[in-house]
């Protein structure tokens, strides 16, 4: 049974409390439908959105690559992702971060679903996008250096999730979202 959802709280004030390079902190002066009032922060979506690529190759493998992350001080698998650019809409970015951090293009782009990272205090969401009917291609990206490339097979996920080096939770979203929608589980 589905119950409605709540009507959100009137904002009665929002400002910007810290900004650095990366980030905005906007603080809510919110008043739920009951009349409480609290002070909300938030992380500030800025840009253009994002996208993760969810690359499949003609085997049925994933294509992953490794970056290092610099808010768990490691290297990680996971898939590639990033901004979308200034005019672009999302599935051009999709193709342009494949290219870029996988060395890959994809001929079929499809969209599947935007998440938010952590609703509870950022305002960002990343579109998920699966990619299909790969080929080779590179484009030169912004990484500080080449990324590793590796494939994995899409059917053997939970052995993939039992790593240690496979814990971006962006990532892993996406691969069970892209998997239930190729085995027909999602439309």
């Amino acid at each position: 049974m589905l119950l409605s959802m709540p009507i959100p709280p009137e904002i009665l004030k929002r400002k910007i409390v810290a900004r650095s390079r990366l980030f905005r902190v906007e603080q809510l002066d919110l008043r739920f439908s009951n009349g409480v009032e609290r002070i909300y922060e938030r992380l500030v979506s800025a840009g253009y959105g994002a996208v993760v690529v969810v690359p499949i190759n003609r085997a049925g493998e994933v294509v992953l690559i490794c970056e290092y992350g610099g808010g768990s001080n490691s290297y990680q698998w996971g898939l590639p992702k990033g901004a979308v650019d200034p005019g672009e809409d999302r599935l051009a970015a999709a193709n342009r971060e494949l290219q870029e951090e996988a060395g890959y293009g994809a001929r079929q782009l499809t969209f599947l679903k935007s998440v938010h990272l952590t609703p509870s205090y950022m305002q960002r969401s990343v579109d998920i996008v699966l990619a299909q009917d790969l080929y080779e291609q590179s484009l030169p990206g912004d990484e500080p250096e080449p990324m590793e490339v590796m494939t994995w097979p899409l059917d053997e996920l939970s052995s993939l999730l039992a790593r240690d080096d496979v814990s971006d939770s962006l990532s892993i979203s996406a691969l069970y979202i892209a998997r239930d929608y190729l085995n027909g589980l999602a439309q």
